[in-house]
């Protein structure tokens, strides 16, 4: 089954955005119609490809068949605050209206709530996505990235729970009201179940779509916190049921010639030897392969450097069509 979506996550400073964006970039190559979608809030897609985008898709200049969407996670929040707000404003007396914007005021600074808020926009846009061929997450830093993921689950079993809990406090209220009489089937319209059972059937979707239509592209630098990172984050994907295509190896220092000797040289023969042990205990330990091995760049990663990226990652080896 192919795998139209693909996450590309790692610990925060790996390089997920050059990734994202070569991966992205190589799709469009191969003539599939492609979005790439960036969270980042310094919006580094713009600097990748010199040119600003927006929360609407925008065709990237210079590049047939690929398009760039840029969300703004804390927008998100605050669209999600009030979206909530309206809705429940709609559903409890006037005296509640205040106690109600409170409490979401609250809840909106919790941690989760971030995350929320972004799984929200994330599902819309798997949605809304049959326009394009492969759609490319430039994801968050791992740890909100393995929450954000492991909502769909979770908010799945809790929204059945909350509704089992208002057919019943419906059920006791008409019950009540009406006494012995033809129950009126207050439950018919009601519009906190609808509600309910709107935001279940989004959970059943996304989780789906990640199980069956996703897949997680890792990537990683050459050193031990940044292969422990990506060990911990392969054992949470795997036990969630989702894909891990395989690991990038970003920002591997070139080897110095042969002839060059000095300080300088011997500094980067010592860190070459270290970087290139750890990518064979990456090889070793992670039951993914290690797609490709991405080689530190003197400049930014733009125009043609970027396209010379997107030669070196392989997307049939992340596994995106089976």
């Amino acid at each position: 089954m192919a795998r139209r979506f693909v996450f590309v996550g790692g610990k925060g400073g790996v390089g997920k955005t050059t990734v994202s964006s070569a991966l992205a970039l190589g799709c469009a190559r191969d003539g599939e119609r492609t979005l790439l979608v960036s969270t980042d809030p310094a919006h580094s897609t713009a600097d990748v490809f010199d040119q600003p985008f927006s929360d609407e898709p925008q065709a990237v200049d210079g590049h047939e068949h690929l398009s760039v969407l840029e969300i703004d996670p804390e927008r998100e929040v605050r669209e999600h605050l009030q979206e909530l707000k309206r809705e429940l404003g709609a559903q409890v007396s006037p005296v509640m209206v205040n106690e109600v914007d409170l409490q979401l005021e609250m809840a909106h600074r919790t941690p989760g709530a971030y995350e929320a808020a972004l799984f929200d926009r994330f599902v819309d846009v798997m949605a809304d996505a049959e326009t394009y061929d492969r759609v490319v997450f430039d994801t968050s830093p791992t740890g909100g990235t393995l929450r954000l993921l492991s909502l769909p689950e979770l908010l799945e079993g809790w929204v059945e729970r909350l509704l089992e809990k208002r057919r019943e406090s419906v059920d006791l209220y008409e019950r009540a009201a009406i006494g012995g009489r033809t129950p009126r089937r207050l439950l018919e319209g009601d519009p906190i179940i609808d509600r309910l059972e709107t935001r279940r059937e989004r959970f059943a979707f996304a989780r789906e779509t990640l199980t069956e239509s996703s897949v997680f592209a890792l990537v990683m630098n050459p050193d031990s916190l940044s292969l422990r990172e990506t060990e911990r984050a392969l054992e949470t994907l795997t036990e969630s049921g989702l894909s891990v295509g395989g690991v990038v190896v970003n920002r591997v220092t070139p080897e110095p010639e042969s002839h060059e000797e000095g300080r300088g040289a011997r500094y980067l023969r010592e860190r070459c030897a270290t970087e290139r042990e750890r990518i064979r205990e990456a090889r070793a330990s992670l039951e993914v392969p290690v797609v490709a091995e991405l080689e530190t760049r003197v400049g930014e990663v733009t125009g043609e450097t970027l396209e010379r990226v997107a030669e070196e990652i392989s997307l049939s080896a992340l596994a995106v069509d089976s």
